[in-house]
Formats: structure tokens, sequence, C-alpha cells
């Protein structure tokens, strides 16, 4: 099996793992605040990391140390917002806009890395763009397509922002990969979201905890699989493969999320919203196998 056949398959399982936890997490944020419950899930994901490439972390030097903390930075950007958008919109909302980080990542190519970007690119852009409008802003009234721009979803426009910090991440982690160690920028990114977020913890929220199953289930799972096996999944496969096509396999996170939870909660999007996730979707698939930017054409390392 080749390097760039495992590379794809891992990001695949990474995937399905990011997805499948939205409703996990959605159910432990009724006895654990956002900001905490990242913390701690990080945190253990760093001690994990620690203990598992010991060897490689000692031998850290700046450049990659620097690498590490900035992928980590955004890293951290992205499950705040997230996390904290979760607790006041659907799992399956949130993973569609999650998923608009992918449209994002060529536009950014574009905007600082001064990336050529294809027609079919904008027009992906446009079409994700539009299924965002369509499920952040409500209907005027039942039954009607109207907009109401005061009824917008704060826990939607967070998780928007959380898809610009993705973004940025994705694009990062992949430069950082090919020039350092996967497992140190692995350790890197997820030690400093860790410290990141037990700093932000209590200036932003006032954390409290109740250590419910679900908490410590949610935790372990996403501390363990969805953080410390995932990200070094990641950081390993990005080494072979360009930003843009590790973006199209993330494209699948949101139709894992909404697939978990109309399953476990029934949870059913509507005519508006089932046309923004469509439109989404549309919009990743043709900008990243229609599309794409320098970048995405090049090999990687």
């Amino acid at each position: 099996m080749s390097r760039s056949l495992k590379a794809h398959i891992l990001l695949v399982l990474a995937t399905f793992v990011w997805g499948a936890t939205f409703v996990q997490i959605k159910n432990a944020l009724a006895d654990i605040t956002p900001l905490l419950f990242n913390a701690v899930r990080m945190t253990l994901a760093a001690a994990v990391l620690a203990a598992i490439y010991w060897k490689e972390i000692t031998n850290i030097r700046g450049a990659a140390l620097r690498a590490g903390v900035v992928v980590g930075l955004f890293l951290a950007l992205g499950y705040e917002f997230q996390t904290t958008g979760l607790e006041l919109t659907t799992p399956s909302k949130a993973g569609f806009l999650t998923g608009i980080s992918v449209v994002l990542v060529p536009v950014f190519l574009v905007l600082f890395w001064r990336r050529k970007i294809k027609a079919w690119t904008a027009a992906g852009v446009v079409s994700a763009f539009a299924g965002l409008y369509l499920m952040t802003v409500p209907s005027g009234s039942a039954g009607s397509w109207s907009s109401d721009f005061s009824s917008v979803n704060l826990g939607d426009l967070l998780t928007f922002v959380c898809a610009i910090a993705f973004a940025f991440q994705i694009i990062l982690l992949g430069r950082a990969s090919q020039r350092h160690s996967f497992k140190q920028i692995a350790f890197l990114q997820t030690a400093t979201a860790a410290a990141v977020m037990f700093m932000l913890a209590p200036v932003l929220e006032q954390p409290h905890v109740v250590w419910s199953s679900k908490v410590i289930w949610a935790i372990l799972v996403t501390g363990i699989l969805g953080t410390a096996a995932a990200f070094t999944a990641q950081a390993w496969a990005q080494q072979f493969l360009p930003p843009t096509n590790a973006a199209l396999i993330f494209s699948l996170e949101p139709v894992f999320a909404w697939l978990t939870s109309y399953v476990v909660l029934g949870e059913r999007l509507g005519g508006r919203g089932a046309l923004g996730a469509v439109l989404i979707l549309v919009g990743v698939l043709v900008s990243e196998l229609l599309g794409g930017t320098e970048e995405s054409r090049e090999p990687a390392g």
C-alpha cells in the first residue's frame, strides 16, 4: 500500500471520528462549560502524545517549536469557537458550517500565499456561501423562503468563525508537517491548544463541571481518539497530501455529523437547511474536484 493511499485512509478515519463526536460533545455540554471541556480534552491528548513520542519531543528545536505553536494557536481558536457554538446550535448544522473551512483553504492560499485560483473554485466558494446563508439566516415566517436577519443564531456565527480558524490550521499544518517531524508537530499543536484553552477558560466563562458519565466518555473519546490519534494521523498524512486534497477529505465531516445526529437524535434540517447543506457540499466538491490552486496540483514535500 502506497503512502498516499495510507494517508487518504487515515484522514477518512480521522474525519469520521470528528464528525461522529459532534452529538457526544453536544450532550456533554449540559454538564461542563465548553472552554473547560476543550482544555481537559486537549491536556489529555497532549499527555498521551508526550508519553508516546517523548524521544522526538526532547529533540524539538526552534523552527519546529515555532511552527507547532502557530498551528496550535489556530487549532485552539477553531475548537473554542466550534464548541461554544455547538452549545447554541445543532450537531448537524455545526458539522456543515465547520465544513466551510474546506472551501476557505484555496481562498486563503490565494489571498495569503499568492496561489492562482480556477473559475471552478470561485464557483464552489459562491455555492458554499449560498448554503451558509440558507443554514444560518432563518426564514421570515413558517413555510416562507424570505429571511429574518434578526433571528440569526449566535451559535451558527461562532461556528463559521471556527471554520476560518480551521482553514488556516489545515494550511499551516500541511506546511509544518512537510518541514518538521509530524510527531513533534502533533504534540506541539495539541499542547499549545491545551495551554491556550486553560488560560482562556477562567477569563471567558465561569468554568464548572459535573463529572457525569457522558462528560467522562466525551473527554476520553475526543481526547484520545478525536485529538491524540486523529491529529497524529492528520500530521503524518499531510506530509504526503497537499492542503486542498486533505480539505476534500475533511468535507466528509459534516456528512458523518449529520448521519450521527439523525440516528441518535432524530435531527432533521428542514427544507431551507437541507438545501443549504447540499449547496455547501456541492461547493466543497466543485471547488476541490474541478477547481483548486497551484498548490493543490503540486506534490507534497
